[in-house]
């Protein structure tokens, strides 16, 4: 409402007073009165626009500086006010700018008195009103004509950092380049004035990963010599906190720099930070106004950097922010959301009272309530309640009281992306109690897991958690019951039980019994032997196996006493991982009804997507550093959450593995010859009364794809430990010479100290075989190399001298190299099998695909199991499992013929193709087959020509005869077709 007829005559006699009074006190007492006049009970809260056009005119009177003097402190007194009308307060901000440039009057009077109105005014206005009160204080900013308006400029700053701080944080991108700027003034007072802004706008940013380096942030920004030492600083820090724009707007400046710099590895670091922080971004629009600042860094690095691994991590970081920031696939960047924009709001709030013309003549008001509705919309704040309370007094004073609570639920339905979710929200009223309801990070070495996520468990449902291979879940059950995560409670509230293998060398030679006794101690149960026997009993557990060594039992078995053990523990929550490991058919049904018949909470992660249909009642799905709920099994999860298909089904998952290449085998021509051979094998743990296997005879080939099955304890998992040497058989042979070549230089060392590699009283026996050779007495002290000699090989062997062999003063001594010799296989193979094996498998190396042991291949060979090279290089040890025996009969059936049927300790092989000798079949290509391309220094293709082959007597004979043939019949024949 305009100011009626009676504010009018009382607004103009405080005026006069103000203009014309001479006493100081009668100036002071005309200011009060209008401050508190302008401020109080005027009829219907009119706005005082012919007030406010007063002042102005005052301010710009530049020949009384009395005048703009006493303007000053009106301005002031009204802004301090102890309640500013909501009439008022929007108009304070438009005096903002002239009070502002007043601030550069010469008169000092007039400016100390500008000074102290600009304070007055920040201080004044509504927190939520900074997108309001910003414009005028950066635009004074940089604008300024002399110094001390800047100086006031940067006051105003830190004036509205310390009152409306949280939502000040959201407006920190548009601040640092104003205030970085007038870091590099010429003025000493305004730059040292600059980086006590700085410092106050920066201590904004809530973020724990980066707080320390801020410091060393905003030197740079003064010295951007300092970028690569800070990057490199930044390079080792691990985040995990959501990256919003105060975060991005501090980081940016660094971050583009950095990508700038000469130094690769400079520029790799930054990359792999951008990568890193931009994961943490949850919505596009956070990161939109950094694209165009980033992208065209990270894309010419991308192009033009030579080294591979810093190219790799570069395109890493860039296809991170191009996903975060929805850039499209012609590159083209998305203009970011102007919903918060205070143009935005003004339209759409012009809109709904556009029927009101009297509303629409306050246009300070309108423009004032849109940048408050504006920085609510970008806080993501569609609380009714909190609209209400931030718009309503200003929708009031141009609308009137009736209409106000309509108007401002109208502009938040229509302005705010997030109301209608807000209203549409449910509260989780599911029944039952809470055993835990938080808010927390999770972490992995540098790799982040969950960010800010919440998880709400109630007592006796049973809960899925699903997500990719990596992406934590295993990681977040140990953080469980570790006590690591943040706001779960702890044990003595909330009794967790982690079930797992959990076996160390310590415990390898106690009985079952003894074992489950001393963990139950460990964690505080107190039960007699009786009773654990009972309940192992009803578990399944016989007697013999309840008294056996704990190494004798399969890893289903195993499996069930981890879950015996955990019930005597009575948790309210159960962390299964991977329960199904290693149960067959019939432990798998007795699992599942397990957990449905306990009153415990379970949560469970498996890759067994029928026994997460039969038992969960509740699927938590990773999904962007997030923990999301969803109601019903995983069939139900995968209707509403399609791209999980691949938890369903095995052959909806994108990942591959690609094994590599082997070698080539000496004398293995063809896929189905025989490389293991085994016949009549028997094994048996010491302290057992029957073999765990018996009467094996089986034979593989490379062309093996074998699928090894049977219930828990036949002897699966025995069967495969003796065939790769992990076990010596008790009675039978496995002769595995090919099967085992790895990585170091011509030694395994994995297997270095295998059950078959180990030296034995037997093998020393036979190793003390004397040779005679040139008339001496020698024994092999070492076997260095191999060569072929008619259809086998022999052995250059160096020696020690036997002097006064069969004697008392008998002693053997060292000879020279140069006294080395070769002796055949056969007879050599008859004192030293173990060191011939050994030679064996380093020529089986040096002929197969062997690869240099360095950081690039083994980061390659990772990456072909779907493992990032920042994860193998970069971060703490893990453990790959390359080959398993699965309880998954879609797993086997898809990819496997040949099935060994394993039951009692006895095995059935069916569908195999064993053969003698070669077999048929498609030859294998040799050596040099598929040889690689080959390049010189300068990175130019060396072209290998093959020697041609030498033709037989025969050959050449038919190639003349051909040849006179052809001139017989006048045909042009060349000389050197005879070559």
């Amino acid at each position: 409402m305009a100011e009626n007829k009676n504010s009018i005559k009382v607004l103009d006699d405080l005026m006069s007073k103000l203009t014309v009074s001479k006493e100081q006190t009668d100036i002071n007492a005309a200011t009060h009165n209008l401050a508190v006049f302008i401020n109080g009970g005027i009829e219907e809260n009119d706005a005082p626009t012919k007030t406010v056009d007063a002042l102005k005119k005052q301010l710009a009177n530049k020949k009384d500086a009395n005048s703009r003097e006493r303007a000053l402190n009106a301005i002031q007194a009204i802004a301090e006010h102890s309640e500013v009308s909501a009439s008022v307060e929007p108009y304070l901000i438009v005096l903002l700018s002239s009070v502002l440039a007043a601030v550069g009057d010469k008169i000092v009077p007039v400016k100390n008195a500008a000074q102290a109105a600009a304070l007055a005014i920040v201080k004044a206005v509504n927190p939520n009103a900074v997108k309001a009160v910003l414009p005028p204080i950066i635009n004074s900013i940089l604008t300024a004509q002399k110094w001390p308006e800047k100086m006031t400029g940067l006051d105003c700053i830190e004036a509205l950092v310390e009152s409306a701080p949280t939502q000040l944080a959201l407006r920190v991108p548009d601040l640092i380049p104003v205030v970085s700027e007038s870091m590099w003034d010429t003025k000493p007072e305004v730059k040292k004035r600059a980086y006590g802004t700085m410092e106050k706008v920066c201590g904004l940013i809530v973020n724990k990963d980066i707080e320390r380096f801020i410091p060393e942030l905003i030197k740079c920004i003064a010295k951007p010599e300092n970028v690569p030492e800070t990057v490199h600083l930044l390079g080792a820090t691990t985040f995990v906190t959501d990256v919003h724009e105060p975060t991005l707007a501090i980081m940016v400046p660094l971050l583009d720099r950095g990508l700038n710099e000469r130094e690769t590895a400079i520029k790799r670091k930054s990359a792999v930070i951008v990568d890193n922080m931009c994961k943490l971004v949850e919505d596009p629009n956070i990161v939109a106004a950094f694209l165009p600042k980033l992208m065209p860094g990270l894309t010419k690095n991308y192009d033009n950097l030579a080294d591979p691994e810093a190219r790799e991590k570069t395109k890493q970081g860039l296809d991170t922010l191009k996903r975060v920031g929805a850039v499209g696939a012609d590159g083209k960047i998305p203009e970011p959301s102007n919903a918060g924009n205070v143009s935005t709001v003004e339209a759409i709030l012009k809109d709904i009272l556009s029927s009101n013309k009297d509303a629409l003549k306050f246009e300070p008001i309108i423009t004032y309530i849109s940048a408050i509705a504006g920085q609510l919309i970008d806080e993501k704040d569609a609380d009714s309640h909190s609209w209400t309370s931030n718009l309503k007094p200003f929708v009031v004073a141009i609308s009137g009281e009736k209409d106000a609570q309509s108007v401002v639920d109208t502009l938040r339905k229509r302005a705010s992306p997030g109301a209608e979710a807000e209203d549409a929200e449910e509260a989780d009223d599911e029944e039952g109690e809470d055993l835990c309801n938080c808010t927390f990070n999770l972490a992995y070495g540098a790799k982040i897991l969950l960010n800010q996520t919440h998880l709400r468990l109630k007592r006796g449902q049973r809960y899925g958690l699903c997500g990719p291979n990596g992406s934590g879940k295993s990681t977040l059950m140990r953080a469980i019951n570790n006590e690591q995560v943040e706001g779960f409670p702890k044990k003595s509230e909330v009794k967790t039980v982690f079930v797992e293998h959990d076996l160390d060398s310590a415990d390898t030679e106690q009985t079952t019994i003894a074992w489950t006794m001393k963990k139950l101690k460990e964690v505080g149960v107190e039960t007699s032997q009786e009773e654990v026997e009972k309940q192992l009993k009803e578990f399944g557990f016989t007697p013999e196996m309840t008294n056996n060594l704990i190494t004798a039992l399969s890893g289903g078995w195993k499996m069930k006493l981890a879950l015996c053990r955990a019930v005597f523990e009575a948790p309210d929550i159960l962390l299964l991982d991977e329960p199904t490991n290693h149960l067959d058919v019939k432990n798998v049904k007795w699992l599942e009804e397990y957990p449905q018949n306990s009153p415990c909470t379970s949560i469970i992660v498996s890759h067994d997507s029928a026994f997460l249909d039969n038992v969960c009642q509740h699927i938590i799905h990773y999904e962007r550093f997030k923990l999301k709920r969803y109601r019903g099994n995983l069939k139900e999860f995968v209707k509403k959450c399609p791209q999980a298909k691949s938890y369903y089904e095995l052959g909806a998952s994108e990942m591959e593995f690609k094994f590599p290449e082997p070698g080539f085998l000496e004398g293995v021509k063809t896929k189905a010859k025989a490389i293991v051979r085994v016949s009549k094998m028997s094994f048996q743990y010491e302290g057992t009364s029957k073999p765990q296997i018996s009467d094996i005879s089986f034979q593989c080939s490379l062309g093996s794809r074998i699928a090894v099955i049977g219930p828990n304890g036949a002897g699966k998992s025995t069967l495969i430990n003796v065939l790769t040497g992990e076990l010596i058989p008790t009675s039978g042979e496995t002769p595995s010479e090919y099967i085992q070549w790895r990585f170091q230089t011509g030694e395994d060392r994995e297997t270095m100290d295998r059950a078959n590699k180990i030296v034995t009283d037997e093998d020393e026996k036979a190793m003390d075989k004397i040779y005679k050779i040139e008339g001496t007495q020698r024994r092999v002290i070492g076997i260095h190399s191999r060569r072929k000699f008619k259809n086998s090989y022999e052995y250059e062997c160096s020696f020690a001298l036997g002097e006064n062999v069969g004697m008392k003063n008998e002693r053997w001594v060292p000879m020279m190299t140069a006294d080395n010799a070769w002796i055949p296989r056969t007879e050599i193979l008859a004192s030293h099998q173990k060191m011939v094996a050994e030679v064996d498998q380093k020529e089986a190396l040096a002929s197969g695909q062997f690869r240099p042991l360095v950081r690039k291949e083994i980061e390659q060979h990772c990456a072909n199991f779907g493992l990032d090279a920042e994860l193998v290089s970069h971060s703490q040890a893990l453990r790959v499992v390359l080959s398993s025996l699965p309880h998954s009969a879609e797993f086997t059936k898809n990819i496997t013929e040949e099935v060994w049927a394993v039951l009692d300790g006895k095995m059935v092989a069916s569908g195999h193709n064993w053969v003698q000798g070669q077999g048929s079949g498609p030859r294998l290509k040799g050596d040099d087959a598929d040889e690689e391309d080959k390049f010189d220094a300068m990175g130019n293709k060396i072209v290998s020509t093959k020697k041609k082959a030498k033709l037989s007597s025969a050959e050449l004979r038919k190639k003349k005869k051909d040849r006179m043939a052809r001139r017989k019949r006048g045909e042009e024949v060349f000389s050197d077709e005879d070559e």
